[in-house]
């Protein structure tokens, strides 16, 4: 079977690539990891087959696919939990064959712990084989929120005898579904070997599909990869260019920030600045700002105004890099 690993880059059209590619006569599974994507990618599916979700087409959250698909039909009669708490089960001393280790003493499963404990109870080949006779295709959209134990048991499905297709951008690594002590602690270290996971199990990797954003114009792009160090190109023409800025008045700073129509993006704690202030990483995914302020914490602003953006510890790097991105007209830099 046909299986592969896209990586994109912002705005380049992910969503829109995953649609292109359904159709009524193939029965497809469609995983995502948050309910933003969720919702945006049920509205363009209806969107694409005339205002109604079709039959054959199966739209899950990632959670609810381990939880509803994987872990119902083969053990809640036996184990009987009672859903998942999204909190890691800090327990050093349960055994991984004590159901304390998986389970809180009400009955929920630890959302770091439900992926394996659905590998170490012998389930992936029942799994792997009720992927194969509901479905024709797997589709992962942002595959590189699939981290910690979750990816391991993510190699196992990759397994699976249907037809895959994983989109993501290496570089939009903002979020995990969970995390487990050190276990795949360096996954997101290196493209090059977070690439080799997917191809040694016989995926192939698409580096060019989705190279260029149609969002971001050719400056922000061109900045990205000048001072963050990200290869990101832009589709749009030069005539259709915009700025970036740094204002160095006061006045014109406050014209910025009390511009309702330029959202605010913080490192951190952007909700108690007030409407139109967000997070930098809360932003992945959203596509509908023009113009963006980027507000600079204190290590940040350091890194930016000595020119050594590169620098920064990967997770702000990425961070920073899905907030100017979501930028489709000017881009403005104030220190916080």
């Amino acid at each position: 079977m046909d299986k592969t690993v896209m990586f994109a880059v912002a705005g380049a059209g992910k969503t829109t690539y995953i649609i292109n590619q359904l159709s009524i006569s193939k029965r497809t599974l469609i995983l995502t990891y948050t309910n933003g994507n969720y919702k945006n990618i049920y509205q363009k599916i209806c969107n694409k087959f005339g205002g109604k979700f079709p039959n054959n087409i199966t739209l899950m959250t990632y959670f609810k696919f381990l939880y509803s698909f994987c872990y119902k039909p083969f053990w809640a009669d036996t184990v009987r939990a009672r859903g998942i708490i999204f909190e890691n089960n800090q327990n050093r001393f349960a055994m991984q064959t004590e159901q304390r280790y998986y389970i809180t003493p009400k009955g929920y499963f630890y959302s770091n712990r439900l992926a394996f404990f659905l590998a170490k109870s012998g389930s992936i080949n029942d799994i792997n084989q009720r992927i194969e006779t509901y479905f024709d295709e797997l589709i992962i959209d942002e595959i590189q929120d699939i981290a910690g134990r979750d990816f391991n048991f993510l190699e196992e499905i990759m397994l699976a005898d249907v037809k895959m297709l994983f989109v993501g951008d290496f570089y939009q690594h903002t979020f995990d579904t969970s995390r487990d002590g050190v276990v795949n602690k360096n996954l997101f270290k290196d493209k090059a070997e977070y690439e080799t996971r997917f191809t040694s199990k016989g995926f192939k990797s698409d580096t060019t599909t989705l190279l260029n954003s149609w969002r971001c114009s050719q400056s922000v792009c061109t900045y990205i990869k000048d001072n963050i160090g990200i290869d990101i190109s832009s589709n749009r023409t030069k005539d259709d260019d915009t700025k970036i800025y740094v204002p160095s008045e006061t006045k014109e700073k406050k014209r910025i920030l009390n511009d309702d129509s330029i959202v605010k993006l913080h490192y951190q704690n952007g909700a108690k600045y007030g409407f139109c202030h967000k997070n930098w990483g809360e932003t992945k995914g959203e596509d509908h700002y023009q113009n963006v302020c980027v507000l600079l914490n204190k290590s940040t602003s350091e890194k930016f105004f000595s020119g050594k953006l590169d620098e920064l510890p990967p997770s702000t790097k990425n961070k920073l890099y899905v907030a100017i991105t979501r930028a489709r007209g000017d881009v403005y830099f104030i220190n916080e």
